[in-house]
């Protein structure tokens, strides 16, 4: 009857160690992990229209701005290079004055020398960049403006593979590529029940995102946006494994030493 609970014991220790493979894997979709021999491959099984949100400019964002233009007349090149200090040319065809690392300033705005103040704020890094151009091209009408985003970055925590605050080279980042760039989730992480911190001008929303199921690919969520906290919880098997499974040699031991008496007691 011992051997028999001890057994069960065994088998119970062992069902709440193993963590199933639906729990792991991530954009499911009904029941395809249990039949996966009998899925087509090099065949389009579904689509789902993405729910694409532009990223906005906010105060605060840090832009890289460039100008470029063909003309090769001294005019344009003196207004360029008032643009940025220590812009210089690159041949008689062109021009290149980079204002790298303009902070967007607590009203929205970025200011040149000669541009003035322009309002981006709100606008997309294309927009930013159109509006930019209408006002230059004012001075040379060739001009063209090229905007990027140098801070773009989210942050990353939790049952992870590395924890960090990471820059993005782009500003439409779904979260699968958030979470590859940022090293990847722990195998005991919960994918079901991702929170996301995310600031929205003077708020902060709190939402939770579940990784597991193919449906979230047409998520307004989907992507993430500048300054995301990602929190990733464990699965209940990490607390079984990080403290049950370390002091299984307490517990066995224990369990000897009680059947060792219990032996004893019935030879006596």
């Amino acid at each position: 009857m011992i051997r028999n609970w001890l057994f069960f014991g065994l088998a119970l220790i062992a069902f709440n160690a193993c963590v199933p493979a639906k729990k792991l894997m991530y954009l499911q979709k009904g029941d395809e992990l249990k039949h996966r021999k009998s899925i087509p491959t090099d065949t389009i099984l579904r689509s789902h229209t993405l729910s694409i949100q532009e990223y906005r400019i906010q105060p605060l964002d840090v832009l890289s701005i460039t100008f470029e233009t063909l003309n090769d007349e001294n005019d344009a090149f003196d207004f360029l290079g008032r643009l940025s200090a220590g812009a210089r040319g690159t041949g008689n065809a062109a021009l290149t004055a980079a204002a790298t690392g303009i902070v967007v300033n607590r009203e929205g705005e970025i200011e040149f020398a000669v541009l003035g103040k322009i309002k981006v704020s709100g606008l997309t890094v294309f927009q930013a960049q159109d509006t930019i151009k209408a006002i230059a091209a004012k001075y040379v009408p060739d001009v063209i403006v090229r905007v990027r985003m140098l801070n773009f970055r989210y942050t990353i925590l939790g049952e992870v593979n590395n924890e960090a605050t990471v820059i993005s080279p782009t500003t439409r980042l779904t979260m699968m590529e958030a979470i590859g760039q940022g090293g990847g989730l722990g195998e005991l992480a919960d994918r079901s029940h991702v929170k996301v911190i995310r600031q929205n001008g003077d708020k902060v929303e709190v939402f939770y995102v579940n990784l597991l199921k193919e449906d979230y690919t047409e998520s307004p969520y989907y992507f993430v946006q500048q300054n995301d906290v990602l929190i990733v919880p464990p699965l209940k098997q990490r607390t079984f494994r990080s403290y049950f499974t370390s002091n299984l040699g307490i517990i066995t031991t224990t369990i000897s030493f009680v059947f060792l008496i219990y032996s004893i007691a019935n030879i006596n």
